[in-house]
């Protein structure tokens, strides 16, 4: 999220206020975010990462570097961080330089990953490289201040690429995704299970997996098939390497995706989810330039652009302008109506919900646009799918306190809605609590999935496939 370092400003304010109330100058400040968490080892060095500000408590971090040939990416077990057990900020990881690239310490550099925000990077925005290389039976603290996410929460850097490219939306949950071919030519680019991800990439706000195809391979006729190496894998998809291609990857099937539009702004810009119920919006600035983009009542959006399924207006600041500080007025186009100043230095994207009462900083990697829900009559819930079972018919059976949806093989949906930007088919229902054994079904054609247990006192998202039922 693009917000300024409040979590390092709490930390140095509590500093200053911990030394002026109960400490002399002679003592030592230990802030709990800095206590020790894991026990020393006497064989292993003890790494403890105290995390950016944003991090998930069930975040995956990994520790990358020359010392482990920089092999965090690949998300081996290894290198993985455990979460402290007494601090929602701090992972751990224990290290063995026995198993450290030959002639490589931790002083040639690391930093650490995150399988959903990135490498760490610092607060210039330079990929991170810590130094530290202490000894084996030691514990030492290190510091991370921002997630690759916070810096790319719209497009990254152009990448390169050898030949067209198979852009991936990879929602299968496997540890490992590979990609083998055969037609024109069989084991092109590798022999079972394949080939691995060239890299990822952010297109329109969204990240893929890609599979860059090879510059001496355009015109073949090649099927893709999908795998885990280790006993999954999808149907053939046939694709000539004539173009790009963008595929949104389940782990029941393969879907072609539209080519996202990609969107040049001039300059840092500012993208708002416009829930002002105003029928225009305009945006006046003042500050190191007054009537900066124009005079009141300022300028008007730039565009609209979709990130991660939500809608934003956005208005560009003018590449001319980065470096300025500037506070920001949101108004109806001057017809009377006009929010607080917001601050902001043009450094840097910023995300805001803007409503006719104020303006609220977003973190795009994970708003899904806030609606408030409709009021439901009391009792009155629903169970959403966003249905990937690849069946031409569901119906939904309970089994438990009672037959809930009546008789094998229940009832067909009620049903569908889109929320947040996914299209779900939805079962309503009236329940006093009833704990039931959910199954999807086929229609009563065969195919089912294994029981889903619920409390039917709430609503329920879920995505279902073949092969089973998971809570969204």
């Amino acid at each position: 999220m693009k917000t300024r370092n409040i979590y390092s400003l709490i930390v140095v304010l509590l500093a200053a206020l911990t030394v002026m109330t109960s400490c002399s100058k002679d003592e030592d400040i230990v802030f709990d975010h800095e206590r020790q968490q894991f026990e020393t080892r006497a064989d292993r060095i003890l790494l403890e990462f105290i995390a950016p500000y944003g991090t998930a408590v069930d975040e995956e971090i990994y520790i990358m570097g020359a010392f482990n040939g920089d092999s965090a990416s690949m998300r081996k077990e290894e290198w993985k961080l455990m979460k402290a057990p007494g601090s929602d900020i701090k992972w751990g990881i224990y290290l063995d330089p026995a198993t450290f690239v030959s002639g490589k310490t931790l002083a040639d550099g690391f930093r650490f990953y995150s399988a959903t925000q990135g490498t760490e990077f610092t607060v210039k925005g330079e990929m991170a490289n810590h130094t530290d290389n202490p000894g084996v039976g030691t514990f030492t603290n290190v510091w991370g201040e921002r997630w690759e996410s916070y810096y790319w929460s719209g497009d990254g850097p152009e990448i390169e690429h050898d030949g067209y490219v198979v852009y991936v939306l990879d929602e299968t949950g496997w540890a490992n995704l590979n990609l083998y071919m055969w037609g024109d030519v069989n084991d092109l680019n590798g022999g079972w299970p394949g080939m691995t991800p060239t890299g990822k990439q952010k297109i329109g706000g969204t990240e893929y997996t890609y599979f860059d195809m090879g510059e001496a391979n355009t015109g073949l006729n090649e099927n893709l098939i999908f795998n885990n190496g280790e006993g999954s894998q999808l149907a053939d998809f046939n694709f000539t390497i004539d173009h790009d291609l963008y595929l949104r990857v389940t782990a029941s099937g393969v879907e072609e995706m539209v080519e996202p539009v990609v969107v040049e702004h001039d300059g840092y810009a500012v993208f708002i989810v416009n829930k002002t119920g105003w029928d225009e919006i305009a945006l006046y600035m003042w500050g190191d330039v007054n009537d900066l983009n124009g005079g009141w009542p300022g300028m008007q959006p730039t565009g609209e652009q979709t990130i991660k399924g939500v809608t934003y207006t956005y208005f560009d600041m003018g590449e001319a302008n980065t470096g300025l500080s500037e506070n920001l007025i949101f108004n109806n186009n001057g017809a009377g109506n006009q929010l607080a100043d917001y601050a902001y230095t043009i450094d840097h994207d910023v995300y805001l919900e803007v409503t006719s009462s104020g303006v609220t900083e977003i973190d795009p990697n994970n708003y899904t646009g806030g609606d408030t829900p409709e009021p439901q009559p009391s009792g009155l819930h629903y169970i959403y799918v966003d249905n990937q079972s690849g069946w031409d018919a569901i119906s939904l059976y309970a089994w438990g306190d009672k037959e809930f949806f009546g008789n094998w093989p229940g009832v067909a949906p009620t049903g569908s809605k889109t929320v947040d930007g996914v299209d779900y088919i939805y079962w309503e229902f009236t329940s006093a609590g009833e704990t039931e054994h959910l199954i999807f079904n086929n229609s009563g054609g065969g195919m089912q999935t294994p029981d889903f247990d619920v409390v039917l006192d709430r609503d329920y998202f879920l995505t279902v496939t073949a092969e089973g039922v998971t809570p969204k």
